[in-house]
């Protein structure tokens, strides 16, 4: 079995990759079957050196590769023909600008294997950025605070070497007597909570938070039974929410009135209630000025995402009264950090932690006729025709929807 690592040719350009050559040395030490070829790249976190350094050939012929492993989507002129893919192909929730990449593969009888849809038996995702996207987003988010209130500076995190980095630079600013809210437990919300807490930022519980003053700055950590009610009243929980997310209606408003940093780490499903509206935004209780929307969905639970944000320019303002985008400075803007692709800015961090997963979770299959169906699971594409799992996307390849 020949593993080719590709080099990314999206743009703007992605400098993650899914096997460093640590993980590379790993998959050949465990499986004798394996062999890896790196393509050359000027942009990736690693270096083709660093491959060189560790015994692997760096080789401009994918062709002889079986699987080609990357990070993004692949442009389609680019996309080799009869091969095994695995990257993000974003078309899983029939986003229209990658039905041409989704028709183009079928075409090319590409099995595609996206690494969004790569589960276990339990149907739960083992490999992800969601962790580093949640890291991230909340450094930026107090790089946001302290720009908007001229409190203190903080470098970009792109420019910074890994999470440490990140936090030691944290450490050394000083907050004011704040209320931060986070919302989700999953690997977003928990990345985020590794940052408060290397911060040793104190954490409360819901009902102090919601009724005590503090000397100091405190954050709390919620997810979807605390930031949701059941519309009829009758008692909810987690598990119902995401079975039913139509029977519920916000409860987040009653943080928005303490609160003055909010990081948005949750999960929004089709369904759900928004968080918060535009309208409760206009509220004179309502207090957030600053937001860290790491899932920056746009237009959608949290109201003051109109856009998203880049990593060149990742603030903007919103204003609630005329619901348009504004200089976040303003006295009366609440300042949006909303980077799409936050995870970029730690490459080396997230893809080692990327890398580590993919090997436990996904390597072994290649090696084990897949005895636990990681694979079929994650192939959406197979002698140019959609997987049975993945037949809900024939319409939108045929442009019906």
């Amino acid at each position: 079995m020949k593993l080719g690592v590709i080099q990314e040719r999206k743009n703007p350009p992605d400098r993650r990759v899914v096997l460093s050559p640590e993980a590379c040395k790993e998959v050949i030490s465990k499986f004798n079957d394996a062999k890896i070829l790196v393509e050359p790249s000027s942009i990736r976190v690693f270096k083709d050196a660093e491959y060189a350094n560790v015994g692997l050939p760096i080789s401009t012929n994918m062709e002889e590769c079986d699987v080609l492993i990357g990070v993004k989507e692949v442009p389609m002129e680019s996309l080799i023909p009869n091969k095994k893919y695995f990257f993000f192909s974003h078309t899983i929730k029939k986003q229209p600008y990658n039905r041409e990449l989704l028709r183009t593969m079928l075409q090319k009888n590409i099995e595609m294997y996206d690494h969004e849809v790569i589960t276990n038996s339990k149907e739960q995702r083992v490999v992800a950025f969601g962790r580093y996207a949640g890291i991230v987003g909340a450094y930026n988010g107090f790089r946001a605070y302290g720009l908007k209130y001229n409190a203190f500076e903080l470098p970009k995190a792109e420019n910074l070497k890994d999470q440490e980095d990140l936090i030691n630079h944290l450490r050394k600013i000083k907050l004011p007597n704040i209320k931060i809210m986070l919302t989700g437990k999953g690997r977003v919300g928990n990345g985020a909570k590794e940052m408060l807490d290397a911060m040793h930022i104190t954490k409360v519980n819901v009902k102090e938070y919601l009724q005590d003053d503090f000397l100091e700055p405190v954050y709390c950590q919620i997810d979807a039974s605390e930031y949701n009610k059941r519309k009829d009243g009758i008692r909810g929980n987690k598990a119902d929410f995401f079975a039913n997310p139509e029977e519920y209606k916000t409860n987040f408003t009653r943080f928005t009135k303490v609160t003055d940093f909010y990081i948005a780490g949750h999960f929004y499903g089709d369904g759900a209630p928004y968080l918060f509206s535009r309208e409760d935004a206009k509220h004179p209780d309502f207090k957030i000025k600053v937001v860290a929307d790491v899932s920056c969905d746009i237009d959608g639970p949290v109201a003051s995402t109109i856009r998203s944000s880049t990593i060149a320019d990742p603030i903007y303002g919103y204003n609630a009264e005329s619901e348009s985008e504004v200089d976040f400075k303003e006295t009366n803007a609440i300042a949006v950090m909303a980077v799409d692709n936050l995870p970029c800015e730690l490459p080396r961090d997230a893809s080692i932690g990327f890398g580590k997963a993919f090997v436990k979770h996904v390597i072994p299959a290649f090696f084990n006729d897949d005895k636990d169906g990681v694979l079929e699971r994650a192939r959406m594409t197979k002698d140019g025709k959609l997987t049975q799992r993945y037949a809900y996307l024939q319409n939108y390849v045929d442009g019906k929807e």
